[in-house]
């Protein structure tokens, strides 16, 4: 199986950290976050990944090279300039009839196969991994009606939504919406197949879950790492 790991962004969230190596080589635990997703895929039968890089490009092909450390095969896409989420997709050549794509600053236990196979049995061009996020607002909501009246108050509320999970899985086809050199994101890559009457399915997952792209979230990471290493699939 095939896997592109998008790893080009500046990380401008976790400055002044991406002042001096890019995300992906963050450190987590003893090693670079890369690392951990790197051996996650191998875990799960993914002998082939694309990198695409940009910022501070040399530094994350001198850590992984062509991936003789993990035994898998690892080649990379260059941006010249960014290109967005899913915009260096028109670069790839070779890429499988269905292949993984992902964030390269996710920690998780998923099971990469299983969202494969799922995405397969479903038959859509394109799978997102969802995840529940709770969202409290540290305020008290007000609502009133048209007359400036209160009918309600509601001290510091907790939101639920399913938000994706920077993990996806997409069949070939999906090309034919990605224009070469064009930049373009994920959200607009979503509302392009709906548009074109493809079908577009989510895959809920309840186990671990964690974008590290902003300090608060990085900081719980380290916390946290230490607890679900044994989870995380690293053999």
């Amino acid at each position: 199986m095939q896997a592109v790991i998008l790893a080009g962004g500046k990380g401008t969230r976790l400055l002044p950290f991406t002042k001096v190596f890019p995300k992906p080589l963050v450190p987590l635990g003893e090693k670079p976050i890369i690392d951990t997703i790197i051996r996650q895929l191998k875990h799960f039968g993914f002998m082939r990944l694309t990198l695409a890089v940009g910022y501070m490009a040399e530094m994350i092909q001198t850590y992984v090279r062509h991936g003789e450390q993990y035994g898998i095969d690892i080649d990379y896409c260059f941006e010249e300039e960014p290109l967005g989420t899913v915009g260096p997709l028109a670069q790839l050549r070779n890429l499988d009839q269905t292949f993984l794509v992902m964030n390269g600053d996710i920690i998780t236990n998923l099971n990469y196969r299983d969202l494969v196979d799922f995405h397969k049995r479903r038959g859509a061009i394109a799978t997102i991994g969802t995840f529940q996020k709770q969202f409290k607002i540290e305020l008290g909501i007000i609502h009133n009606d048209g007359d400036h009246a209160i009918v309600d108050y509601i001290e510091k509320p907790v939101y639920t939504f399913n938000v994706s999970m920077g993990i996806y899985v997409f069949d070939i086809e999906v090309l034919a919406y990605i224009e070469p050199k064009k930049y373009l994101d994920f959200p607009d890559l979503v509302k392009r197949l709906l548009a074109h009457g493809q079908s577009v399915v989510s895959y809920s997952f309840d186990g671990y879950w964690l974008d590290i792209g902003n300090h608060r979230d990085y900081e719980t990471a380290l916390e946290e790492y230490a607890l679900i290493k044994g989870s995380l699939h690293l053999d």
